[in-house]
């Protein structure tokens, strides 16, 4: 296995697991990297102090440095919140250690079992490529298999530290993987990847029309609301979401189905809630995002 990360300061996510302890030994023998060791301790399980005392030792052996914290978030935290807090303390170590980015251990099964996911939940044509490389974080593993890495774990004679629920299926990651996912051939797992590789162009070249779109607006806070309204209404929802995006909004779907419908209905001088940081006013003739100091 070879990883192909440029030369800097980065924070490595490592959670005690084959995946992660793997993507530590691969990144420590990289030159010109500088590695800050981050694990986050979810409380969730009652050994899961072991993952944080393995990867504290390697980390110490290698002579990286290590930080850590425990979210003490309870047996029944969902993944969605535990993946956001994981995140919150992976970018706050992130930028005390000035560090350019964050890498994780996602490989090639977990980005499957995301589209997956995503599919299931109804995330729309960005969910079916969410799970790549950004300027923030870095996934080098992606182009790598779950058997691939624990081949290179064992030829390696890495440790760690199996987690006793990745077997539990009322987690909907591990019901995809153990139910849906293990039962593709290899014919099927490559079609899929095909698939997702011609996602993730059309993605692309989207957001990129949409962008110009945006860009020739009457500014960036407004949208000509004459042109929106004459919009499909799944183009309408595409603009829209992108805009939101351009301005650091969050919003979900029924948010962005009734911010729609206001844009093209509501009378003029009336205004949509997106949430407790922002309002759409809309006018005759455009629409407008405005700040909220709350």
């Amino acid at each position: 296995m070879k990883l192909t990360v440029p030369a800097g300061r980065y924070v490595v996510a490592v959670s005690g697991g084959v995946d992660s302890m793997a993507l530590l030994d691969l990144l420590r023998k990289q030159p010109d990297i500088q590695l800050t060791v981050a694990h986050f301790e979810h409380g969730i399980r009652e050994d899961s102090d072991q993952d944080r005392q393995l990867v504290q030792k390697t980390a110490r052996s290698h002579g990286l440095p290590f930080v850590y914290s425990r979210g003490n978030l309870g047996a029944g935290a969902s993944e969605d919140t535990a993946r956001k807090h994981r995140y919150e303390f992976l970018h706050k170590v992130r930028m005390a250690a000035t560090a350019q980015a964050i890498i994780t251990a996602h490989h090639q099964d977990d980005m499957l079992e995301t589209a997956i996911i995503n599919l299931l939940r109804g995330t729309g044509r960005k969910g079916l490529s969410s799970l790549s490389s950004d300027d923030l974080i870095l996934r080098p593993l992606l182009g790598y298999t779950k058997s691939q890495i624990q081949a290179y774990a064992d030829g390696h004679n890495l440790q760690w530290h199996e987690d006793s629920t990745n077997q539990n299926e009322k987690y909907l990651r591990n019901y995809v993987r153990l139910k849906i996912l293990n039962r593709f051939d290899d014919a099927q797992r490559q079609q899929l990847l095909e698939h997702l590789d011609v996602a993730k162009e059309l993605n692309q070249e989207l957001e990129s029309l949409l962008a110009t779109q945006l860009h020739i607006q009457p500014a960036v806070n407004k949208i000509d609301r004459h042109w929106f309204i004459g919009l499909p209404h799944s183009v309408a929802k595409e603009v829209l979401a992108s805009w939101l995006r351009q301005h650091k909004l969050v919003f979900d779907k029924k948010t962005l189905e009734r911010l729609v419908v206001a844009a093209k209905t509501y009378q003029p001088h009336k205004q949509a809630d997106i949430s407790s940081k922002a309002v759409m006013e809309v006018k005759k003739d455009y629409l407008a995002l405005i700040g909220l100091d709350r």
